[in-house]
């Protein structure tokens, strides 16, 4: 029998994320909320093509502490620091009014691991690709263009910038 301490990060993180999201779901009203940071996850790996497990883990649980009752301590106890921190990267202060806490957030992943931003082009991507049917609004677009500026020039990014980029230009064409 397989030792189950040997399970990958991103098996742990998929469990976690289906149990801290349990009972949310998308703007839809249908779709169970933990769909979104499954196909993030996938799109980091398959799309992206990164596999790294830090990176494929945090994009499990990337909304967590913005949107569950988990905080840091709980994802850095079962994950370890470099999750955690890679997911805090990616959490709103949502004590801030509005107006301040955007480009509070942009500046916070700018100072992220390069996981955070490749995380945050991969929430992007997947956010206009599933408004597709109802219309892309011109928030989820800002926030794509958003990404691609807080992603920089990193070369372990580069790839996942040309999609994103892609993706909003056939979508403005519409």
């Amino acid at each position: 029998m397989p030792d189950p301490n040997l399970k990958p990060a991103w098996q742990k993180a998929a469990s976690a994320a289906a149990r801290f999201h349990r009972h949310q779901y998308r703007k839809d009203g249908q779709t169970p909320y933990v769909a979104h940071p499954f196909r993030v996850a996938m799109t980091v790996r398959d799309l992206f093509g990164v596999s790294d497990p830090v990176a494929v883990a945090a994009a499990l649980l990337h909304d967590v502490i913005e949107d569950t009752t988990a905080d840091y301590d709980d994802i850095a106890k079962e994950f370890g620091t470099e999750v955690a921190d890679t997911v805090a990267a990616l959490t709103k202060d949502m004590r801030m009014p509005e107006r301040d806490r955007e480009g509070a957030y942009d500046d916070q992943l700018r100072a992220g691991p390069w996981q955070a931003k490749l995380i945050k082009l991969a929430d992007v991507f997947d956010n206009v690709s599933d408004s597709g049917a109802t219309g892309i609004p011109t928030k989820a677009l800002q926030k794509a263009r958003r990404a691609i500026e807080v992603a920089g020039n990193d070369e372990r990014l580069a790839g996942a910038v040309a999609l994103v980029r892609r993706l909003v230009a056939e979508v403005e064409k519409r």
